[in-house]
């Protein structure tokens, strides 16, 4: 009976320490679950086999807070369940939008395939929509940068703030393709949308500022990567597609500083 009320003891807490734990993939906190549930079990059966599992001051009997804890088992897999639904349906949603504007960017430049365009990778990085994690931004505090690429990117950044636009967008391109997977790269795909929008080239500029937001949608730049990508749009007669993409910044980034220049931009094209 020692050991029983030890484990009893140990598994509520536990529910708390699940809420109050670092982010977790759905998966980990439903294995959690499981393994609680496991738990909950095993001390019923000890409780049984030692008579005990209805002894104890009214109202507060072992049986009563197993069947407490179950419950709240039961609340946090049914909000598990839910959360992974809506993440699955807005990962789908934003992989389709994504897609549908590159095809229509492939439609408008000159010389694009749209048989070599294959499919949209998944929003987020993840091409399982049954496993949805928590996406990874890339940031500067991430991996160690290699050898010589603050430098070459610094290289880029200058040729941008010097008003070099074909200067900057080539270095941009160039880093990008050099360090792939580069924690700078959404940073260097918005800063070559930037350089093509001096060049006037709206087309290439909004397929960079794309390439920025799919790189890290939820990262520091998003917003500005969706601020490019619509005005582009918009300057390439996609009216519909650069309001939606528009709206997406009070959507996803309801305090961002860009949200009044985003709102200006729609008030323009005259969205609804």
């Amino acid at each position: 009976m020692r050991h029983a009320a030890i484990l009893l003891c140990a598994v509520w807490p536990g529910l708390a320490w699940g809420q109050a734990a670092d982010p977790q993939t759905l998966a980990d906190i439903r294995g959690q679950i499981a393994s609680l549930s496991q738990d909950i079990e095993g001390l019923r059966s000890e409780l049984t086999a030692s008579g005990q599992l209805t002894t104890g001051v009214t109202g507060n009997t072992p049986l009563e807070r197993l069947n407490a804890i179950e419950s709240e088992l039961q609340r946090l897999t049914s909000k598990t369940e839910e959360l992974e639904f809506r993440i699955n349906r807005i990962t789908t949603d934003g992989t389709n939008r994504l897609g549908d504007i590159e095809f229509r960017l492939c439609e408008i430049e000159e010389g694009c395939d749209i048989g070599q365009l294959g499919d949209t990778p998944a929003l987020g990085g993840v091409d399982n929509i049954s496993v949805v994690p928590t996406p990874a931004e890339p940031t500067e505090n991430g991996p160690d940068l290699a050898v010589n690429e603050q430098a070459e990117f610094e290289r880029a950044e200058g040729a941008l703030a010097s008003s070099d636009f074909r200067g900057a967008a080539d270095l941009f391109a160039a880093f990008v393709e050099a360090y792939p997977g580069s924690p700078l790269t959404a940073r260097a795909q918005l800063g070559r949308g930037e350089a093509l929008d001096g060049l006037g080239d709206s087309s290439n500029a909004a397929r960079a500022y794309l390439d920025s937001f799919s790189t890290a949608p939820n990262g520091d730049f998003a917003a500005d990567a969706l601020l490019g990508l619509g005005r582009n749009l918009g300057r390439l007669g996609q009216v519909p597609d650069a309001c939606v993409t528009l709206g997406e910044i009070g959507t996803r980034f309801p305090n961002s500083s860009l949200l009044a220049d985003a709102q200006a931009e729609m008030r323009t094209l005259g969205c609804p």
